[in-house]
């Protein structure tokens, strides 16, 4: 299924231009689960293009694949059928170059701040010297905002602090793509604000590839270049390409009263909704509508008592 571009009006100050050529590249990309009757599928013919230094989102329903996309992306899992390449070379398993932040933190609890980070630093970066992953460490500690909390444990911290650890030992490790499974998913409304903001800020000062994964059409369009809606499932396929000419630095609060955030909102949950609405149609038409016959059932014949039972306790 080829991709096709739905351009919003631009804005006149557009802050910069993205390269056309691909990083990554899914072809006709499939993937299941289970086997014969017990057989899902997830995904189907998934096309899709990210650009060398661009924030792409993928914006869709709970339970439509969006995971298993980043699973696939990351090479934590293989496709059925397609192809998956990055610089037109296949993806055939994981890699320090394409980094993968998880929505449910997983840190090690007997781990620190510093303790977490180190592990991941330690483990990609092999060819640096003690001294210069010690660095990349603490940079990234302070980077997040956590060198006050380098010594605490997960369980000391906040929802919001566990996720800026986890985002930090991604980073450290100097990933080329940075993938981010619904990072924020976990989190309160204003924490999840707070957080936007910040992997924004470190976005802008670090320039990785990124590509997000969220089921929030407001934090795609406020963080993205481009938004591709993922449709509902089974046998999920993406939907067209959604530009986002909006100025960067963006604002959430001034963001909702520009007119082209609005028109893009409306534009792509508009979309989402129609989708799912012909998604649950198709079930339905496929489901089998014979009515249901009953067994006969015929009652057991019920006697009373030959005795009245007295003074039986309540």
């Amino acid at each position: 299924m080829s991709l096709a571009t739905l351009h919003l009006p631009a804005l006149a100050n557009t802050v910069r231009t993205v390269p056309p050529q691909p990083l990554i590249e899914l072809r006709g990309v499939s993937k299941s689960y289970g086997s014969g009757a017990t057989r899902h599928e997830v995904l189907n013919d998934v096309n899709l293009r990210l650009r060398e230094g661009e924030f792409l989102a993928i914006c869709g329903f709970s339970g439509s694949g969006k995971t298993t996309l980043a699973k696939l992306i990351t090479g934590l899992i293989r496709p059925d059928r397609g192809e998956m390449l990055m610089n037109d070379q296949p993806i055939t398993g994981p890699c320090p170059e394409r980094g993968l932040v998880f929505q449910n933190y997983s840190l090690l609890p007997w781990l620190t701040v510093r303790g977490n980070i180190a592990l991941s630093v330690d483990s990609a970066l092999v060819t640096r010297s003690r001294g210069e992953r010690r660095e990349q460490v603490e940079r990234f500690i302070e980077l997040v905002g956590l060198t006050h909390a380098a010594n605490r444990y997960p369980h000391e911290l906040s929802g919001g602090m566990r996720q800026r650890v986890s985002l930090a030992r991604t980073l450290a490790t100097k990933p080329r793509v940075l993938v981010l499974d619904e990072p924020l998913s976990a989190l309160d409304a204003m924490t999840r604000s707070v957080m936007q903001a910040e992997i924004l800020r470190i976005w802008e000062e670090e320039r990785q590839t990124c590509l997000m994964i969220t089921n929030d059409v407001d934090e795609a369009i406020l963080v993205a270049d481009r938004i591709v809606p993922l449709n509902p499932g089974p046998a999920a396929s993406l939907g067209p390409v959604f530009s986002v000419d909006l100025e960067r630095p963006r604002d959430r609060a001034a963001l909702n009263h520009d007119s082209t955030f609005q028109g893009l909102r409306n534009a792509i949950t508009n979309y989402l909704i129609a989708m799912r609405a012909k998604s649950r149609t198709d079930t339905t038409a496929e489901t089998d509508t014979s009515p249901v016959v009953l067994p006969e059932l015929t009652p057991r014949a019920f006697r009373l008592p030959s005795r009245p039972i007295l003074n039986r306790p309540v």
